[in-house]
């Protein structure tokens, strides 16, 4: 496991490496001069210049690229052409919201999508698993921007329930303002979880080695726990896995909504004012969470599963 856990290290440089390329080039046809939007319309060329030199936007590409990778090799990114804080220092700040967000909507949903999926596979091919899967599937193909308006106008403006954003002082009271946006990122986490499962469940009840626990005297509720149920839940950790590094990155639009002050929302804010600092760094910073979560989902099925082994 060790040979391959580094394995999948070295094949982690030249994927960052595509992505600094990208990120930098991409931002090159993005319209709009930092310079200008910074000093305003009322600034004379003069001035634009002054700026443009200071931050180095007057370089060729080759040079800007170079101390863009530089900067990620030290780790600070840059520094914000707006915020005049390095891109580091922004990331770290803003990571602990995203990633709260990020669990605690991965919470919410293994606690929807497990007991639905025992069911639908329990009840397989009844008016309860058709009734299940409708709605899972609904609430996969509803868009979080739309769904997080209609929870803000339901539960907050109407109910008074919970607050329309933003977040709060210690534990319970973030628990209690960051539910909302958490529930929108949860539903469709849920959906791909339940679909999963109980397309699991059912192959695994299927399967010779249940017959066998069945002829030793175990009873349906045993056979169902110690043996359909964890093994089924195996192969769910590759879903999980993969659905969390989407949220990582997916929660932007949801963030901006709820007012949460998490790496998506400092993403938004350093594409309108054309902060390429801050943008290329949240990109190659964004790229090397979705790997370390893909790694670590790796290892985490290798482990739980002895027959797979990390190449």
């Amino acid at each position: 496991m060790f040979q391959g856990i580094v394995n999948r290290i070295l094949m982690v440089i030249p994927v960052i490496f595509g992505v600094t390329i990208l990120s930098f080039l991409l931002l090159q046809v993005m319209p709009g001069d930092p310079a200008e939007m910074a000093m305003g319309t009322r600034a004379s060329p003069e001035e634009i210049e002054v700026i443009r030199v200071q931050w180095g936007l007057d370089q060729p590409l080759w040079q800007q690229y170079a101390l863009f990778v530089r900067d990620c090799l030290t780790g600070s990114f840059g520094t914000s052409l707006f915020h005049k804080l390095p891109v580091s220092q922004l990331i770290l700040e803003r990571l602990p919201y995203t990633l709260g967000l990020t669990l605690y909507s991965t919470v919410i949903a293994l606690i929807i999508a497990l007991p639905f999926a025992i069911v639908a596979a329990l009840s397989r091919g009844r008016a309860i698993d058709v009734a299940i899967r409708q709605v899972f599937v609904l609430m996969l193909a509803l868009p979080p921007f739309w769904l997080s308006f209609v929870f803000i106008i339901f539960f907050a403006l109407n109910l008074g329930l919970f607050p329309t954003g933003g977040v709060g002082n210690g534990f319970l009271e973030n628990i209690h303002r960051l539910f909302l946006p958490a529930l929108v990122v949860g539903l469709s986490t849920a959906a791909l979880i339940q679909q999963s499962l109980r397309g699991t469940l059912i192959e695994t009840m299927g399967a010779d080695f249940i017959d066998t626990a069945r002829a030793k005297g175990l009873t349906a509720t045993q056979v169902f726990r110690r043996h359909i149920l964890r093994n089924s839940l195996i192969s769910t950790i590759s879903v999980i896995g993969v659905r969390i590094s989407w949220v990582i990155g997916g929660t932007v639009v949801v963030e901006k909504i709820f007012s949460v002050p998490g790496l998506g929302s400092l993403l938004i804010d350093a594409i309108l004012t054309r902060d390429f600092p801050v943008i290329r760094g949240l990109t190659v910073f964004f790229a090397l969470l979705v790997v370390m979560v893909n790694l670590v989902t790796d290892i985490a099925y290798a482990m739980a599963d002895p027959r797979v082994r990390l190449r």
